[in-house]
């Protein structure tokens, strides 16, 4: 029988919060804006970490690349800072990739409103109370 919380499940919940505040307070970099840590999958052998991210302004990795670039030379910095501060027998190698499902639904959001719109235009629809 499975456990409900898997050990990578714990491990990725801990380098999120511990990466997130890492890269706040740590990375010193000027080309790197506002970063938000969206998720962490770990390989589960525990020996690869892909780490996704969300960027102030950006909507698409080809906005992104260079803070994506940024992020993946300083890997081994905040590698090393995590096996520093924890009690892991060893760190998965962390690679980052942008996370563009925030602007992908940002896009839908907005394709969703224009159509109510448009139907609210030609009468097609109704303005009714929302439940909830």
């Amino acid at each position: 029988m499975a456990k409900e919380y898997s050990r990578t499940q714990r491990v990725a919940d801990y380098l999120q919060r511990e990466l997130a505040e890492l890269i706040q307070h740590e990375v010193r970099d000027p080309r790197l804006g506002m970063v938000s840590l969206t998720g962490v999958d770990v390989s589960r052998d525990l020996g690869h970490a892909k780490v996704y991210y969300t960027l102030m302004g950006c909507d698409s990795s080809e906005d992104a690349r260079e803070s994506t670039e940024v992020l993946n030379k300083a890997a081994g910095f905040l590698r090393s800072q995590l096996s520093r501060d924890s009690s892991m027998r060893s760190v998965p190698q962390l690679r980052f990739y942008f996370d563009t499902s925030v602007g992908r639904g940002r896009q839908l959001e907005d394709l969703i409103r224009r159509a109510t719109d448009a139907d609210r235009e030609l009468g097609l629809r109704e303005d009714k109370p929302e439940d909830g």
